[in-house]
């Protein structure tokens, strides 16, 4: 007998998909017998949000594709968080915490500000895990009002604030610094154009490092 999803009762159960006679795909991975928990549900609800956001957008992404992608009803989505808004709250969390690694890059000697800053975003975009939200919140940043306002929330209080508390560093030049940043990570991770996708980490640090350090240095 087909169970019928009942989020209000149990949000992990292995109910109704929405989609008739489409074999839910978070579900298949399961083997046979085991029973999703709800912590497990709404993970994967998360990550199929962050998958579609990066991939589509904030506007292009439906709270039914999410629910079609993570294998589960719609309704699952709707008791976990309300609505759109509240999946993107929850999935674009971002995937670095600056607590963690400003006070490292600000530990640096001033002069080599700028290689631990190049260092930093390469370490962060190589890895598939977090370049995905950082993909899904800067495309949705474009397209969404909202989405723009949270990106720039926090890159403003939670980076650049706590970058120019720690360093004394000019706000214009920190915007300056990662907006060359994020054009050579688009260019290698997101166009893929060739010779910067294919180059070295190391090659890319010499290149980068004198220029990004540019901006630290104090004026003459």
């Amino acid at each position: 007998m087909t169970e019928v999803a009942r989020p209000e009762r149990d949000p992990g159960d292995p109910g109704d998909t929405g989609d008739a006679g489409e074999r839910p795909r978070g579900r298949a991975r399961r083997g046979p017998g085991r029973r999703p928990g709800p912590t497990e549900t709404r993970d994967e609800i998360l990550d199929a949000a962050r998958a579609l956001f990066a991939e589509k957008g904030y506007d292009a992404t439906s709270l039914r594709s999410i629910a079609r992608a993570a294998g589960v009803d719609p309704a699952l989505v709707h008791h976990y968080f309300g609505n759109k808004e509240g999946v993107f709250t929850a999935a674009m969390r971002f995937p670095v915490d600056p607590g963690e690694f400003l006070p490292r890059i600000m530990a640096t000697p001033r002069e080599r500000l700028g290689e631990a800053m190049v260092r930093t975003f390469l370490t962060v975009w190589e890895d598939d895990a977090r370049r995905a939200p950082i993909l899904a919140m800067l495309r949705s940043a474009m397209t969404n009002e909202r989405a723009a306002v949270a990106v720039r929330e926090f890159v403003t209080s939670a980076l650049f604030g706590r970058v120019a508390e720690l360093g004394g560093i000019p706000r214009l030049r920190l915007n300056a610094a990662a907006g060359q940043m994020i054009g050579v990570m688009f260019l290698r991770y997101v166009l893929r154009v060739e010779p910067i996708a294919s180059a070295g980490r190391e090659e890319l640090v010499e290149l980068l490092a004198p220029t990004i350090q540019r901006y630290f240095d104090e004026p003459s």
